[in-house]
């Protein structure tokens, strides 16, 4: 009876460490951050202004860049939507790491911590409202080491008042857009 109660614990403690590998949960999606910014407090009508939408990737976790090298994956896009008249100018995305993964034999185009896409805003001179309402909209395909997960919309509204060509700004969010000076 000693011999077959160690043979079942030992069988037991296998299949109990077998079931443990699997049924471990897949990796959750990442709590991925997306936010929108100005290089100034306000915008002046007739000039450019400077925006950003800054992504917050969580450690362990990329996203695809906006040029990935393989064509299943799918490229991170900004599209900014801004009222009739004012134009956004094209959008500048960050030098993209090439990097590699568990599941692809070759290095992949990726953002990894944080992503600052850059982009204009030119408010017209006759520009009559008193701010900029923009509607910012980022697909992007996040994964891990193993995996990747189905791509999601992320929407960021950003506004900024409007003021007249003369009147005065003030640099804000400098550790997005440096010390520049204007």
């Amino acid at each position: 009876m000693t011999k077959l109660t160690s043979a079942s614990t030992v069988i037991s403690a296998v299949l109990l460490s077998a079931s443990a590998n699997f049924s471990r949960p897949p990796a959750p999606q990442p709590n991925i951050g997306v936010n929108g910014f100005f290089a100034t407090d306000k915008a002046q009508r007739g000039r450019l202004v400077q925006a950003a939408i800054v992504i917050d990737i969580p450690a362990g976790y990329h996203i695809n860049s906006n040029r990935p090298t393989e064509k299943y994956l799918i490229p991170t896009q900004l599209k900014v939507d801004a009222p009739g008249e004012v134009r956004i100018g094209p959008v500048g995305y960050p030098r993209a790491l090439l990097k590699s993964f568990k599941f692809s034999k070759k290095q992949l185009s990726v953002y990894e911590g944080r992503a600052f896409l850059r982009f204009n805003v030119s408010v017209p001179a006759n520009y009559s409202g008193g701010s900029v309402d923009l509607k910012a909209q980022v697909r992007l395909q996040s994964c891990n080491d193993e995996v990747c997960f189905p791509p999601r919309n992320y929407d960021a509204n950003m506004r900024i008042d409007v003021v007249g060509a003369s009147d005065r700004v003030t640099r804000v969010n400098g550790q997005i857009f440096g010390g520049r000076r204007r």
